[in-house]
């Protein structure tokens, strides 16, 4: 059985976990993987104040966590197109970059939150009990796929 190493920061070899984040106008669902970098475990939802105090909580976060990455979801059109939602996240991806000095990795996240509401359901949680986690599980499935596709061997896209 081959070795699972865990991901290190390709700069300093270090080891880190990585966030996975749903970014939207009002909120933010945030992820963390397991320090193998196998799985994501939902954090919480951030709700969006402004983006200076998005941007300190976020580093606060990833300090707490050990993050050394941050993948955001790319929110796409289903025809691979941007959309606007799209150009507002790079937007904000590059800042977080610019801010927080990690590698910033954009994923694509169409059908995540239908995903979330799925899963959700199959965990017998009604509609109305969806709002508070939603986008949590959003960033897990993010950074989740994020994780399988690079064990898969697939070279992820740094922005």
């Amino acid at each position: 059985m081959d070795e699972i190493e865990p991901p290190e920061d390709e700069a300093t070899g270090v080891v880190s976990r990585l966030m996975g984040l749903d970014v939207g106008d009002r909120r933010i669902g945030i992820a963390v993987s397991d320090l193998l970098g196998l799985t994501a475990q939902p954090v919480l939802t951030l709700m969006r104040t402004n983006r200076r105090e998005d941007l300190k909580s976020l580093k606060r976060l990833a300090r707490k966590y050990g993050c050394g990455q941050i993948v955001v979801g790319n929110p796409l059109y289903m025809s691979g197109d941007q959309s606007p939602q799209a150009a507002k996240t790079q937007a904000f991806a590059e800042i977080l970059r610019q801010e927080t000095g990690l590698p910033v990795h954009l994923w694509d996240e169409r059908l995540t939150t239908t995903e979330a509401h799925r899963h959700l359901h199959a965990a017998g949680r009604s509609g109305s009990e969806h709002r508070p986690v939603i986008d949590q599980v959003a960033a897990v499935l993010i950074l989740q796929s994020f994780l399988d596709a690079r064990r898969a061997g697939e070279k992820p896209p740094v922005h």
